[in-house]
């Protein structure tokens, strides 16, 4: 049995954690530690869409285990035909992320911050990252000194997804100098690569 002690991590790490150990590890069991509801219920229904059966126990008043018997065994031989072509058409799509602000959502600013944040962390943990990131508007904060999210960024950066920046929004809000991440782009450019996305995503 593998033991996944996911104490003190911040959404959406429990079920990023869970979920590789899943696909990565296999093993056929694993225990699971959170010290939330909100955590084990994320946990949970993940594990339970993956095909696994889930054994919740309460420790005490901070900790709660999960013990999963992960029943994935699937791999890219045993999915049929058209499975395979739609994984294919998924990986062969253009998807694009466009960022126009610091904060998701319309509600408190910091709870927007946190959950920006926990956004690029998820979405660099992806098995299909992004072709682009496009960040406008105040999203130009992410890729500049200060942000949270900078090592996230990088990591894809790495993996080839284009991070840009527009140039004007930098200027205006005078961190032009301060970009950590990515290149610099303008309207022309964004507009270009958004009409000719398969998808774009703005969260």
């Amino acid at each position: 049995m593998i033991t996944i002690d996911t104490t003190g991590d911040v959404c959406p790490v429990p079920v990023i954690k869970t979920k590789k150990a899943m696909e990565q590890s296999g093993a056929k069991e694993l225990l699971v530690i959170v010290d939330n509801e909100v955590a084990m219920n994320n946990v949970r229904k993940m594990a339970v869409s993956l095909g696994a059966e889930v054994t919740i126990e309460k420790i005490n008043d901070t900790k709660i285990q999960l013990v999963i018997q992960n029943h994935q065994q699937t791999t890219q031989k045993e999915c049929c035909e058209k499975e395979m072509q739609e994984v294919q058409k998924e990986k062969a799509a253009k998807v694009v992320v466009a960022i126009a602000s610091d904060k998701m959502g319309s509600g408190k600013k910091k709870l927007g911050r946190i959950l920006m944040k926990g956004f690029l962390f998820a979405l660099s943990q992806l098995e299909e990252l992004p072709e682009t990131i496009l960040f406008y508007n105040r999203g130009a904060y992410l890729t500049t000194r200060g942000s949270e999210s900078i090592e996230d960024l990088r990591l894809m950066e790495e993996q080839g997804v284009e991070i840009l920046t527009c140039g004007t929004c930098l200027d205006f809000y005078e961190k032009k100098d301060q970009l950590e991440v990515g290149n610099v782009t303008n309207m022309y450019q964004i507009v270009e690569i958004l009409s000719k996305a398969d998808k774009v995503i703005r969260p």
